[in-house]
């Protein structure tokens, strides 16, 4: 069975996490990185204005993104990392689901966060996404 970690990570603590998990695994590892990376100041969620905040506010936001290195249709068993952004996946994390053909292979979600679960995560993606196999969500 072939396995893929990847992850999007905005400040580089979900990298490391990746890290760890892929090494523990013995998996290949890839990162989900924005076709615009995302600066201090589009972090703010204090701010409503800024680029998270107005992309998490807007259900239908696919941030665009550059193409992972590895392919993951070409893997049997995916882990999908993230930092929780109000609560659930950022929505990059939609924009990478929707752009492969995941069906048939089991997904499982790990996020990072200062005291959020993963859990509102996986029950979103699991109702945008009925088809896929999304098997559990952990906080890492």
């Amino acid at each position: 069975m072939k396995t893929l970690v990847t992850f999007f990570s905005a400040s580089g603590v979900t990298r490391r996490a990746a890290e760890r998990l892929a090494k523990e695994l013995g998996a290949d590892l890839t990162e989900i990185r924005p076709a615009v990376p995302y600066s201090a100041a589009d972090l703010d969620w204090t701010k409503k204005t800024s680029r998270s905040s107005v992309e998490m506010a807007d259900l239908a936001s696919r941030p665009n993104m550059e193409l992972p290195d590895r392919n993951p249709e070409q893997y049997d068993e995916l882990y999908i990392g993230f930092p929780v952004w109000w609560y659930t996946a950022p929505h990059i994390i939609n924009t990478f689901v929707e752009h492969y053909r995941l069906g048939g292979k089991r997904i499982h979600l790990f996020a990072t966060s200062g005291g959020s679960s993963p859990d509102k995560a996986l029950r979103d993606l699991r109702g945008l996404y009925p088809d896929l196999d999304f098997v559990d969500a952990k906080l890492m």
